[in-house]
């Protein structure tokens, strides 16, 4: 089961991503965020605040992403000048890793992607890919339809879809524009980053153990 929400039990052992939360903070108010993984990631998906790591403080808005040092415990957050959606990833991935940002996903007349073969119908132009890597989509905003393994799967605010190395995922279709966080954990087998096809890049090797 590739789509799962945070909590105990929730999510797959095979994941490197252990826990996530997704955290709105107003004007006026202040947010720790207290050390859950041996690893530690937080984006921020719309607003503008300061975050402060240790005796560094940062300023942060749509977009930005901080890594937790190891020797440091906490993300504070604060200054709040525009409602900020936080986005916290947690969890025992490796050195080198593949990307981690923003997307969003919206619906066109006329979709033109450039991934892979599909046999489901298309709405947008996001495109059928795999990695040398797991990835994960935190969704913070929207609902669609999301394909991990050849299947489909419904999805909203609150939910991972976390695809395993060699995988085929896609956002084919959205009844909502959809906003997301993607991370693309520990490269493995040749390594390569980014959005990997069939057409360009040669077969994908499906990790049969991560399903």
């Amino acid at each position: 089961m590739p789509v799962f929400r945070s909590g105990a039990g929730q999510v797959p052992a095979w994941c490197e991503l252990r826990t996530f939360d997704i955290v709105t903070v107003r004007p006026g108010e202040t947010y720790t965020y207290e050390r859950a993984g041996a690893k530690e990631k937080l984006i921020i998906g719309r607003g503008a605040c300061r975050v402060r790591i240790g005796s560094a403080e940062h300023e942060a808005e749509d977009g930005a992403i901080l890594d937790l040092p190891v020797a440091e415990d906490v993300f504070v957050v604060s200054d709040v000048t525009e409602a900020a959606t936080l986005i916290r990833m947690a969890g025992n991935w490796g050195e080198e890793v593949g990307g981690s940002g923003l997307f969003g996903v919206s619906e066109v007349a006329d979709p033109k992607d450039g991934g892979d073969l599909i046999h489901y119908v298309k709405r947008t132009n996001f495109d059928a890919h795999f990695h040398d890597c797991d990835e994960y989509w935190i969704v913070f905003e929207g609902h669609g339809v999301a394909v991990s393994e050849g299947k489909l799967y419904e999805v909203g605010p609150g939910d991972c879809v976390a695809t395993g190395m060699g995988h085929h995922h896609d956002f084919p279709s959205v009844t909502e524009p959809v906003r997301a966080v993607f991370f693309e954990t520990t490269l493995e087998g040749l390594k390569r980053r980014g959005h990997l096809w069939e057409h360009t890049h040669g077969p994908a090797e499906p990790r049969a153990d991560r399903l």
